[in-house]
């Protein structure tokens, strides 16, 4: 891999967190969905028994809270909105097709990506406190039984609303090319990132030649 055509995108630390956080959210995901749709109850078995499952659930849902904040800590200052996000959602039809001229001005992520950071980490934050309210034997006793009905629900439809926000991330990273490769080797190439964000390449770029000067 010749690095010097290539970026560095995502440090290991975070990507580390982050497929930690999909294999445990795939778990979380699939147990939680045979629960609300009994037609899918075979799910439960990811954690091996329905038993384990009602008990692992919670926990490994913790965890994923856990590594999302942890990202949410070493992403958020490049998911803040920006004057310049607007030309995306100006020209959101250009990027759905694929169209990358003129340039946007698009930063380490683009408007989309800002949209669902900042919607996954806010349904992860209403699917802890709504777990909370509904986890048995430990929290459920210390809320009224409407409470726990209230927090059943939105339990169930802030994790089937993770859950579709989820597939649309994924479905995104595939579609745009490089962006899986970017997330397991931590590198994109200079082309990819001159594509897709474009300011984001400058600053780089910049960056880079201020430090060769400085050598």
């Amino acid at each position: 891999m010749n690095k010097d055509k290539l970026i560095l995108r995502t440090r290991f630390i975070e990507r580390a967190s982050h497929w930690v956080m999909v294999l445990c959210f795939l778990a979380v995901a699939l147990s939680g969905l045979s629960w609300f749709f009994p037609s899918l109850n075979g799910l439960n078995a990811v954690f091996g028994t329905p038993q384990l499952a009602r008990i692992l659930h919670p926990f490994f849902g913790v965890v994923v809270f856990l590594l999302l904040a942890f990202l949410f800590v070493r992403f958020v200052k490049y998911n803040l909105p920006e004057r310049e996000d607007l030309a995306w959602f100006r020209n959101v039809r250009q990027v759905l097709a694929g169209e990358h001229e003129p340039a946007l001005q698009i930063g380490k992520y683009n408007a989309g990506q800002k949209i669902l950071f900042w919607g996954i980490m806010g349904l992860i934050s209403v699917l802890l406190v709504s777990g909370v309210v509904i986890w048995r034997p430990y929290f459920a006793p210390w809320f009224s039984i409407p409470s726990i009905r209230i927090g059943l629900l939105v339990h169930a439809i802030a994790g089937i609303c993770l859950i579709l926000l989820i597939i649309g991330h994924a479905y995104l990273a595939f579609w745009v090319k490089g962006s899986i490769r970017g997330m397991v080797t931590g590198y994109v190439s200079r082309s990819w990132a001159k594509t897709h964000h474009d300011r984001w390449y400058r600053q780089i770029s910049n960056k880079q030649s201020g430090s060769g000067k400085q050598q």
